[in-house]
């Protein structure tokens, strides 16, 4: 199968007329877009939703104490799938982040970065294991509490099954178990990188740097 680049209106157009196109999610080209076009896209019945929760949904079932409920907020987000098409999610954050997110998602849309899928932890009955195992892009859940920032929303995992976490000084699979870092699939994360420069600069640690591994599809902010 061939890239074919198209830019993003064109994307838009093929969805709205159902035309099927051959896509790879390997060395796709980048789209210039507009945050107008972004708009626009939003407002499209023809997005494929993956994620349609209430903010009381998507904390169900959680163990948070009432002021980390607080402190959470539930928004859509838009990206371009691994089927090539344009889809939407939710992302369930801290508010501090919230808005670093919503830019984030729309600097991946205009790079024409792939995320696989955006749904809160709940559908996972609030399990990291599931959720990364299914690759799938979240930010809270309330686990770990003594050193996970994802337990206050303020870390995002990012394609965790292109983007396995690595040991760098013992032999144990990567997590997700099979996964394979393949810096030739789009979606996957590589030092220099746009998008890991971009979140470095909005003032996240990227999880490439801790010291027992290379967590690549892990940001947090304090």
């Amino acid at each position: 199968m061939k890239i074919k680049p198209v830019s993003l209106i064109c994307c838009v157009l093929l969805i709205v007329f159902s035309c099927n196109r051959n896509k790879s999610r390997q060395h796709v080209p980048i789209l210039e877009v507009s945050t107008d076009t972004i708009e626009a896209v939003e407002k499209k019945d023809t997005l494929i939703t993956d994620s349609k929760l209430t903010f009381e949904e998507a904390i169900d079932g959680t163990k948070a104490p009432q002021h980390i409920i607080n402190q959470l907020e539930l928004f859509d987000v838009v990206y371009l799938s691994t089927d090539g098409k344009i889809h939407q999610g939710q992302i369930l954050s801290n508010k501090k982040i919230a808005d670093d997110i919503r830019h984030m998602f729309n600097f991946m849309l205009e790079n024409n970065f792939v995320i696989a899928k955006a749904i809160p932890i709940v559908r996972y009955n609030w399990s990291d294991s599931l959720s990364m195992d299914d690759n799938n892009t979240y930010s809270f859940c309330y686990r770990n509490i003594s050193y996970s920032r994802h337990a206050h929303g303020m870390a995002i995992d990012i394609n965790p099954r292109f983007n396995p976490l690595r040991w760098k000084n013992v032999n144990r699979p990567n997590q997700p178990e099979g996964a394979v870092l393949d810096t030739t699939v789009n979606g996957t994360l590589h030092p220099g990188h746009v998008v890991v420069k971009e979140f470095r600069r909005m003032g996240f640690r990227w999880g490439h740097t801790f010291s027992k591994y290379w967590d690549d599809h892990h940001f947090e902010k304090r």
